[in-house]
């Protein structure tokens, strides 16, 4: 049996009562490397409180139990000095006791959520998006610890540097660490902390779906090439199937179907809500149709190279990154500032929203629409239809009714 710590002014129910009731707790013993048991006096039964180090410097503290003041020890909930002891230190070091087991921090809830996104195929850099705007001590903090209250206060805190839309997605991104460490660790029983906490922001969906007019996506794909011809061929891509950067930068050589008159792309899917089959979606195709130009100009930049081999590169023969925005970012604004738009509200995205646009003024049915941008009828019209009649005004003015006023007949007049 482990041998128990004394500690005169906190043993004994007597000693305790002694103290002065106050919201900071009394230190007490040391019961091990980085464990302190404390004691907080209130009014009525005092608590224990544990405070331990996350073992990078930092400490966690969290009230485990009640004191035995004003009831007797129920072994559970009401425990007493020498038995809060054990009970303490099993929750600093994991139920078995060893130091591996220690309550999962979300710094570390982080780490294992990139490995896991790393493991699908799916973007790591979900897993370091929060990492960017959390504090040092919610990093440091278990997980177990976290309330709605805390989660909150941080998601609201962003709305200074960030717009909402992009606030739910980092919020998202957190929310779904904490959840992947619930599942791996039966402890963390505070999963409302982060669904409450982190709850998206109501109003946050206008994202920048900029439709551009036919005029200025030759003109961004124009400036695309002089910058880089590597980067012209990603944006003429781009702009001609609609897909999303992600998808494009995974195509293969064999993706590129080079028929004389019909030439056409086999682009990889998103796999977008795709969950735990992530990866297996990742490799399935869809075909998208291509101009005749753009075929010629990516069958000459493959020549030479495997099947397997990317059929995009950056300008020093790289591959792009999953992330792509994060290598080309810079030189986008640039083009977009050259064709005299604002980068703060154009982004390469403007390329897809203006193609499924334009495929809607052309009456493509919307269900073929989506196929070929690799999303739903649902989402088209939830996200497109104000721009659609904003852009189809044209259109519609020619359904409506025109009468004419030298042809309105004058009605009899009753006698």
């Amino acid at each position: 049996m482990a041998r128990k710590v004394r500690h005169s002014a906190l043993e004994s129910r007597s000693a305790r009562l002694k103290l002065a009731i106050r919201r900071r707790p009394y230190s007490g013993p040391s019961l091990a490397r980085g464990i302190m048991l404390m004691y907080r006096r209130n009014k009525t039964n005092g608590s224990w409180v544990l405070k331990a180090s996350d073992g990078h410097g930092a400490y966690w503290s969290k009230a485990i139990a009640l004191a035995d003041d004003y009831e007797d020890s129920n072994g559970k909930t009401v425990l007493t000095f020498y038995e809060v002891q054990d009970a303490a230190k099993k929750l600093a070091r994991g139920e078995d006791g060893s130091a591996d087991t220690a309550p999962i921090t979300v710094d570390a809830a982080l780490k294992d959520y990139k490995r896991d996104l790393e493991a699908r195929n799916a973007n790591p850099y979900n897993a370091e998006s929060p990492r960017i705007h959390l504090t040092p001590a919610l990093l440091a903090k278990p997980v177990q610890l976290l309330d709605a209250r805390e989660l909150k206060a941080w998601r609201d805190g962003l709305l200074g540097e960030l717009k909402p839309a992009t606030v739910n997605r980092v919020a998202r991104c957190l929310g779904a660490a904490l959840e992947l460490a619930r599942h791996h660790d039966e402890r963390i029983q505070n999963r409302q902390a982060w669904e409450i906490g982190l709850a998206g922001l109501p109003d946050a969906q206008q994202s920048r779906n900029v439709i551009l007019p036919d005029a200025k996506v030759r003109a961004f794909v124009v400036e695309a090439y002089r910058c880089d011809d590597r980067l012209g061929l990603l944006v003429d891509t781009l702009a001609v199937t609609g897909a999303r950067p992600s998808q494009a930068v995974r195509l293969r050589v064999e993706d590129l179907h080079d028929h004389p008159l019909r030439p056409k792309l086999m682009m990889p899917k998103s796999a977008k809500g795709g969950g735990r089959n992530r990866a297996q979606k990742k490799h399935q195709r869809y075909s998208v149709p291509i101009t005749v130009q753009l075929a010629s100009k990516l069958k000459e930049a493959a020549k030479g190279r495997a099947a397997d081999a990317p059929l995009l590169l950056q300008s020093d023969g790289q591959p792009w990154n999953k992330n792509p925005g994060l290598d080309y970012h810079r030189d986008v604004d640039r083009i977009v500032k050259t064709i005299g738009l604002d980068p703060a509200e154009v982004t390469i995205y403007a390329l897809r929203h203006s193609s499924i646009v334009r495929m809607l003024l052309q009456n493509v049915p919307i269900r073929l629409v989506a196929s070929l941008h690799n999303t739903s009828v649902v989402q088209i019209e939830r996200t497109y239809s104000k721009y659609i009649t904003e852009h189809a005004d044209d259109i519609s003015r020619k359904a409506l009714l025109s009468i004419a006023a030298d042809n309105v007949v004058e009605l009899a007049q009753a006698s």
